[in-house]
């Protein structure tokens, strides 16, 4: 394979590491926050609104930083009916077939990203609640960690090409 593409799958691949170990991070921030709340709403008797919002915002941060991440390790679910009796380069090729449908998939998702944060962005979308948080932050980093799993995509596209051209990638 060329350079720039060695080059680009192990940037994409770098990328999707460090903001994956970033996203398993916030676990500590749900944790934390949720204990904030229960020892809040249960020994001062003064619960705190913003918590579970928070935690909600969190938790749909963690589950898009980690798309990439999940990408890249091979580690999403797959029903193994007889996957697991093909060659590498049969199964390079079922894994090049599910990784163009999932970049279709990402494509149409990413449409309806963007679309969502334009609208947030053009009436200033809140939650109705009495914290009353924009959306805006947590739809735009949706947006941006969709694009970062279509280049996740697109390296996986790569790496399987190059299985069935008989090279490594990595």
């Amino acid at each position: 394979m060329p350079g720039i593409v060695v080059r680009y799958v192990r940037l994409i691949d770098r990328i999707s590491d460090y903001v994956g170990y970033l996203a398993a991070s916030l676990i500590f921030l749900m944790g934390g926050t949720l204990m904030f709340d229960a020892f809040t709403r249960n020994f001062i008797r003064m619960p705190v609104h913003w918590a579970i919002e928070l935690t909600q915002f969190t938790l749909a941060a963690y589950y898009f930083m980690g798309g990439a991440f999940t990408l890249k390790n091979d580690s999403h679910v797959r029903m193994d009916l007889w996957y697991s009796t093909l060659t590498e380069r049969g199964r390079a090729r079922l894994d090049l077939l599910t990784s163009v449908c999932l970049i279709f998939y990402l494509a149409v998702l990413l449409l309806g990203a963007i679309s969502s944060l334009q609208y947030a962005i053009a009436t200033d979308e809140r939650r109705f609640s009495i914290w009353n948080p924009s959306v805006i932050p947590i739809k735009s980093l949706m947006v941006a960690c969709l694009i970062l799993m279509l280049m996740q995509g697109l390296a996986l596209v790569l790496k399987h090409l190059a299985v069935l051209r008989g090279e490594k990638l990595q």
